[in-house]
């Protein structure tokens, strides 16, 4: 099995941290989050994993390697100029030659969700997206507008009724006819499949999921992986 991790950004968000050193390879809990998440494909029986880089793209290399340390075999997709999230997946389609379906992975995240079973629920579709439900960012008031007596307060639960992205895909290797050269996944195509009915949901509960954009979020990412990691059982909603 093969995954593609999605790792050519620019991770303006963190900066200074990734000024000289791509999001991917920020170090947390004594690893970079290239490395949980080799550990986290390499658990679920992925052995080939294929890093889509751009932004010091020679990083990746000398930190990482070719993946034997790691137990897997690890093969980069260089693009020369920054391509979007569906350009980069396109600029490696060469590697995936042979492949019936793809696991692809946003480079920035840390979870313990299983990613078999988003492969798993492809059927016929083109795509399968993973879903976690929404976290909220703020404590949530719930009061009387007569009486303004406030009758519930939770701080930052996860709203159950919405699903967010999650950043886990699998993916046919038909996905390649429907990608351009340059663009985005989240604007470009996941909008198209689902148009066409050509992308299925595979939504998650109970799980951890972290997409890295503030120092806030690694913190979080910290706590997690010090306290039980990233191979802890995650279950369908």
């Amino acid at each position: 099995m093969i995954a593609l991790v999605l790792a050519g950004g620019l991770g303006k968000r963190l900066r200074p941290l990734t000024d000289k050193t791509p999001k991917p390879l920020i170090e947390v809990a004594g690893k970079v989050l290239a490395e949980w998440q080799l550990e986290w494909l390499a658990r679920h029986g992925f052995r080939k994993v294929v890093f889509c880089v751009g932004y010091l793209a020679e990083k990746f290399v000398e930190k990482l390697g070719d993946g034997s340390s790691l137990g897997v075999e690890i093969l980069y997709s260089v693009e020369k100029e920054l391509l979007g999230t569906a350009g980069g997946l396109k600029n490696a389609a060469n590697f995936c030659r042979g492949e019936d379906k793809i696991l692809v992975i946003n480079g920035d995240i840390i979870t313990n969700i299983n990613p078999l079973t988003t492969l798993e629920t492809l059927g016929d579709s083109v795509g399968a997206i993973s879903l976690v439900p929404l976290p909220a960012i703020y404590g949530i008031v719930k009061f009387d507008p007569k009486t303004l007596l406030v009758h519930e307060f939770r701080e930052k639960p996860i709203i159950q009724d919405y699903w967010i992205n999650a950043g886990i895909y699998g993916f046919k290797c038909e996905i390649f006819n429907y990608l351009p050269e340059r663009g985005s996944l989240e604007v470009d195509v996941l909008p198209k499949l689902a148009s066409m009915g050509k992308l299925r949901a595979v939504p998650f509960s109970n799980v951890f999921w972290k997409s890295i954009e503030t120092h806030k979020d690694l913190e979080e990412v910290e706590k997690f992986l010090m306290g039980s990691g990233p191979s802890a059982t995650s279950s369908r909603a």
